[in-house]
């Protein structure tokens, strides 16, 4: 059972969205890697987390994959907020750009996800993780298949 099934196929994204926020419902790999919804609305979703060395690669700098997670969240979950009831999402395409390495002085990272065109079968989606001071670490651009939930 999804996530979306536990919380009702008869929401749409954005409303299923707001309850994952305001009950802060996390998927396991988001617990798994402490990154936190903190907003939501229309066409936007973002994320924010504080890596620590736990996350390093061997170069001691943050996992490239990490950043790509807070990405395909900020992507996914902004094209979620799109859907009718009945739906879901699934990423097709994520293109990463790291623009600087992270460490576990960069502190607390913030992903949004907007929403750049949005049809019936694919979203399209793009993010950035900045720190606290504005400063750009990552963007991506995203697609998502639209599909049914039955």
């Amino acid at each position: 059972m999804t996530m979306t099934h536990e919380l009702g196929l008869h929401l749409n994204g954005l409303e299923q969205l707001q309850i994952m926020l305001d009950q802060d419902l996390r998927c396991p790999i988001a617990k798994t890697l402490d990154i936190k919804m903190v907003e939501a609305e229309d066409g936007r979703a973002v994320f924010e987390a504080t890596p620590d060395k736990h996350l390093y690669n061997p170069n001691y700098f943050v996992h490239g994959g990490f950043s790509a997670t807070m990405m395909d969240f900020a992507c996914g979950y902004a094209s979620m907020s799109k859907i009718p009831a009945g739906k879901s999402v699934s990423t097709i395409d994520l293109k990463v750009s790291y623009h600087r390495p992270i460490n576990k002085d960069t502190g607390l990272l913030r992903a949004e996800g907007i929403v750049t065109s949005s049809g019936k079968r694919v979203i399209f989606s793009e993010a950035k993780l900045t720190d606290q001071d504005g400063r750009l670490y990552v963007s991506a651009t995203s697609s998502v298949l639209v599909f049914n939930l039955e």
